[in-house]
C-alpha cells in the first residue's frame, strides 16, 4: 500500500516558477542553499553516473557573465534587444546556480539519457528552491548554448554544456497566475 505525502503532492500541484526579473535580494545564504543543492543532487543519476555538476554564481560572478554577453551577441548576429535581454538575465541577478551537463562515456547510458538527467537536476533544484520559500526560475538562452561563451564564462570543457541557470531570490511584483494546460489535450490513455 502506498504511503502518500499529501503536502508534497499539494506543493507540486500548485508550484509555479517565478519570473527571474521579479527576483531580488535577499538570496539564500550558503547554509540555506546547501539543502536545496542536496535535494537537486538526489535526481535520477543513472547508476551513480552523475552526468552533471553545479556552479553557484553569486552577484559578482553574474556581473562578469553579463559583461561577456554583448561581444557574444554581436558575433552571433543578435539584435540589440536580444543582447540587452540576455545581458539583464545576469546583470540583474543576485544568485544563480548553473547546472552543467557533463557527458560521460558509458556503454550503458546513452548521451540523451545523460541530458535528461541534467534536466531533472534543473527541475529538482527549481522545486527545492520554491519549496524552501524562495522565488526561482530556470533559464538558459542563446548565450548559454554558445561554446565560446560558456568556455570563457565558466571554463566548461568540450564534453560539458549548460543545462540551465536556476535563478533564486526573493520575489517582488509577481505576475498573475497563467492558465495551465488542459489535461484532456495533453493526456492519452492506452490500455492495450
Amino acid at each position: 500500500m502506498p504511503d502518500p505525502n499529501p503536502a508534497a503532492l499539494e506543493f507540486l500541484l500548485n508550484r509555479r516558477s517565478r519570473p527571474a526579473k521579479t527576483l531580488t535580494g535577499p538570496v539564500p545564504t550558503r547554509d540555506e542553499l546547501m539543502p536545496i543543492l542536496q535535494s537537486a543532487a538526489r535526481s535520477p543519476d543513472h547508476g551513480k553516473l552523475e552526468p552533471w555538476r553545479l556552479i553557484v554564481l553569486e552577484h559578482a560572478a553574474l556581473q562578469r557573465l553579463a559583461t561577456l554577453v554583448p561581444e557574444t551577441g554581436k558575433r552571433l548576429g543578435r539584435t540589440p534587444e536580444e543582447i540587452a535581454k540576455a545581458q539583464d538575465q545576469f546583470a540583474k541577478a543576485d544568485l544563480a546556480v548553473a547546472v552543467i551537463e557533463v557527458q560521460k562515456p558509458s556503454p550503458k547510458i546513452p548521451a540523451i539519457e545523460q541530458s535528461y538527467s541534467a534536466g531533472a537536476v534543473c527541475l529538482a533544484l527549481l522545486n527545492a528552491a520554491l519549496a524552501s520559500g524562495w522565488g526561482a526560475n530556470w533559464l538558459s538562452g542563446w548565450a548559454s548554448h554558445d561554446r565560446a561563451f560558456v568556455t570563457r564564462a565558466l571554463g566548461l570543457e568540450s564534453h560539458e554544456r549548460i543545462a540551465g541557470f536556476i535563478h533564486i531570490g526573493t520575489e517582488t511584483n509577481a505576475p498573475p497566475e497563467r492558465p495551465r494546460p488542459d489535461l484532456d489535450q495533453i493526456i492519452s490513455w492506452v490500455s492495450e
